[in-house]
């Protein structure tokens, strides 16, 4: 299972109100600064794709564009690989608007080591389509752009510490959002299809009265962490998506093991675990993050898996699914 680097557990409790106020942050530079001086302002430094081909960052990659922009690098152990399968579910969301009215760039803050061949072969781990261009550049370039749109932190002293947020913009409106790509997939959507367009590409018309809608139960600490970090990767009962199917692992393995792969994926994988390397091969190499969970977390989490297993079992509810397979309908 898959999840996000945190640096504390207290931050996971903000309430959804306060996400949205603070990940609503502009760049930096005043927007419409950057929207009045363009390339002046943005420059025209040069990136490679996967395929080699050679991108200019203000003309080919911003201009007159809805972009979303989020900086990683291919041997992340943590937070990168669960960015990329949380951004999949936005991209598969988004269905024909990617590469039409939306565009989406990964950058890589490690080019030295991400070669366009190594960028081709992790977009292909994920089975990301063709839309999704990655891209790399000189250290030098690729400082500038993070530096350009408030991306860089000065403070980084390796590239484990790098800043995970991500930016969407539209450079002809001078409007620019960063968000945490492990917000709610749907939110992002809204924005990239929404407040980002000229006008908005989202579904019109009547919408259902809210005394139809159902109730639903609070969340427990172990269905939050598993629905947020989780299901980017897995389903319960649904089958494989980018990781296994969970339904029944707490009974299918050695609790010992779950709980220490939960812990320290990426330990196991070094050691040369049979079962993590087992899992690792069988799954196109995607690495599991160390997402540096506490004890109880990983106690909340089996007990989540374990529960919700025996009611698909019992077949008195309906499997938990990822999104990552769901298709976004275009509206034109």
């Amino acid at each position: 299972m898959y999840g996000i680097s945190v640096q504390a557990k207290v931050a996971r409790h903000i309430t959804a109100g306060l996400v949205l106020a603070s990940s609503l942050l502009l760049l930096a530079a005043h927007p419409v600064f950057a929207a009045s001086q363009g390339l002046k302002y943005f420059t025209n430094t040069q990136l490679v794709n996967q395929d080699g081909e050679v991108f200019r960052f203000y003309d080919d990659i911003l201009k007159g564009k809805v972009v979303a922009i989020n900086f990683m690098y291919t041997s992340c152990e943590d937070s990168c690989p669960l960015e990329t399968a949380k951004l999949r579910q936005v991209n598969s969301l988004l269905g024909d608007h990617v590469g039409k009215n939306v565009h989406m760039y990964s950058i890589s803050i490690d080019p030295d080591r991400d070669t366009p061949a190594v960028l081709k072969d992790y977009k292909k781990k994920f089975n990301i389509g063709s839309n999704w261009q990655f891209l790399t550049g000189t250290q030098k370039d690729i400082d500038l752009i993070r530096k350009k749109l408030g991306m860089y932190a000065s403070g980084e002293t390796e590239l484990s510490s790098h800043n995970i947020n991500f930016i969407m913009g539209n450079e002809s409106m001078g409007q620019w959002i960063r968000r945490t790509p492990f917000d709610v997939p749907e939110s992002l959507v809204s924005v990239l299809l929404g407040r980002l367009q000229k006008h908005s590409l989202l579904a019109t018309g009547a919408k259902p009265n809210y005394t139809s809608a159902q109730s639903i139960a609070a969340p427990t600490e172990g269905s939050d962490l598993f629905l947020t970090r989780c299901t980017a990767c897995h389903t319960i009962g649904q089958g494989d998506a980018i990781g296994p199917d969970l339904l029944g692992v707490t009974n299918s393995r050695d609790p010992q093991w779950l709980k220490r792969w939960l812990k320290e994926p990426n330990v196991m994988l070094n050691e040369k675990d049979p079962l993590a390397i087992s899992l690792y091969n069988r799954y196109n190499q995607v690495q599991m993050p160390n997402q540096k969970l506490y004890d109880e977390d990983i106690v909340s989490l089996i007990n989540y898996m374990a529960a919700e297993s025996r009611k698909v079992f019992s077949g008195l509810e309906k499997p938990v699914q990822s999104v990552s397979g769901l298709q976004h309908k275009a509206h034109h």
